[in-house]
């Protein structure tokens, strides 16, 4: 079982480079609040510091973290350890590369592989967090894109939701379990979440909410106690925080402390996740299978496999340049009967609808005896003059001729779209639009 996620992991990374969107993987989908706790629990579940923090927004683009086990063995073997810090920078540097330096979210996913002996295999995806107000330079939609966003993943089937509710804040109002509830209203793959344990007010507690009393979910409710803003300043470790966690839950909750914590909420995770993939796994292996199939037979419909890629374009090309001509000339065999194409719509046309306008066109439109005079006395100057000066002769035609203009370019115009016509009847007389219809193809030949 535990060999499921890393296989699933495995073909996230394939439809991910392929761009196949057809198949839904299952994973859990962090969602919440904006400031709900959600970055202390993700670090949490790691053991290390490495995502952005900030003020507002700061998860701008989909975050999918693939967690893999591995052994000290084998974390002694591995050459060097990723400086975090520098993880840190480099998802911070590639959310601005693709959605700016403003406040606004890309839904292009950011994916994290990190391979620890304090982890448990696992596939999470952080979200932005849902906010309602727009502040800064962030656009107006700022909360329907967010909200998009959420929806797209959530709404997947095979998805497990995690819900992240603050414990200082009403859980009735909460927007995750509420989203969560829209996509999922029986419950079946929503696990809640409740952070900042400790810092609720005095004299209350939250016992009701992790025995289900006040909302219930299916999968359950484990609480947490987060990072505080002054522990990230005095740069306290996680361990610590883990160990700061336990004495709390043991302090506070000595009867609830088993069932909640981070480390049962890794373990909780680790089983639904795989639990849930061996429920999906039948529907996956069937799509999967008859999307193979249907893809084997388009790649047998491109036929062999070329050997000398340099001869075989240009038997294309000549074969291609041949029916070219013989549809401008008029040999082609596939001749249309309809309606006329090719040098014969060309020769149309020029001699009809360019004809024509020009038909149509006074050659002396807009001008007077006045103005010819006028030009005439203006090109002799002080002299009197036996023959029309051929300077204004050219003036005035110049003026005429600059009213061909528009009909030339729009005929211009017609013959073009007629030509790429002849381009597009080519080549599906000729069996290429299947190599045009080929993005791999396409991008061979430059």
């Amino acid at each position: 079982m535990e060999a499921l996620i890393p296989v699933i992991n495995k073909l996230q990374d394939v439809f991910n480079t392929v761009g196949a969107d057809a198949i839904q993987l299952p994973q859990i989908v962090v969602v919440g609040s904006q400031s709900s706790g959600k970055s202390s629990v993700l670090e949490s579940l790691v053991g290390r510091s490495f995502l952005p923090r900030g003020i507002g927004i700061v998860t701008r683009r989909p975050l999918v973290l693939q967690l893999i086990y591995t052994t000290k063995e084998d974390k002694s073997n591995r050459s060097h350890e990723n400086d975090f810090d520098e993880v840190r920078k480099e998802i911070e540097r590639e959310t601005d590369r693709l959605a700016g330096n403003n406040k606004g979210i890309c839904p292009e996913p950011i994916r994290l592989r990190i391979h620890s002996n304090k982890v448990v295999n696992l596939t999470v995806v952080d979200l932005p967090g849902l906010t309602k107000v727009p502040v800064g330079d962030q656009p107006e939609d700022i909360e329907k894109q967010v909200r998009d966003l959420v929806l797209q993943y959530i709404g997947n089937p095979n998805s497990i939701i995690l819900a992240v509710t603050s414990a200082n804040t009403d859980m009735a109002t909460s927007e995750a379990l509420k989203m969560a509830k829209e996509v999922d209203p029986e419950g079946r793959r929503t696990l809640a979440v409740v952070t900042k344990l400790d810092l609720m007010d005095a004299g209350t507690d939250a016992i009701d909410i992790l025995c289900g009393r006040v909302i219930p979910v299916k999968l359950g409710i484990v609480g947490v106690v987060n990072r505080s803003q002054q522990d990230i300043i005095d740069d306290k470790s996680i361990k610590e925080s883990l160990k700061d966690e336990a004495a709390f839950l043991q302090r506070r909750y000595p009867t609830l402390a088993n069932r909640n914590g981070t480390p049962y909420l890794a373990k909780t995770l680790n089983r639904l996740l795989m639990h849930h993939i061996r429920d999906c796994l039948p529907e996956l292996k069937t799509r999967v299978t008859m999307m193979m199939s249907q893809f084997q037979s388009l790649l047998s419909s491109y036929g062999d496999d070329v050997q000398d890629k340099a001869q075989t374009l240009l038997q294309i090309i000549t074969k291609f340049n041949a029916a070219y001509c013989q549809t401008i000339e008029g040999t082609s065999r596939n001749i249309e009967t309809t309606e006329l194409c090719g040098g014969a719509r060309i020769c149309y046309i020029f001699h009809e609808t360019f004809g024509r306008t020009l038909d149509g066109i006074h050659p002396l439109a807009g001008l007077t005896q006045m103005d010819i005079l006028t030009a005439m006395r203006n090109a002799t100057g002080p002299r009197p003059a036996l023959f029309v000066p051929e300077v204004s002769f050219e003036l005035l035609v110049k003026r005429q001729i600059n009213r061909l203009c528009e009909p030339s370019l729009r005929c211009v115009e017609l013959v073009h779209e007629e030509m790429q016509r002849i381009v597009q009847f080519c080549g599906s007389e000729g069996g290429y639009e299947n190599v045009s219809k080929s993005p791999a193809r396409d991008a061979e030949v430059p």
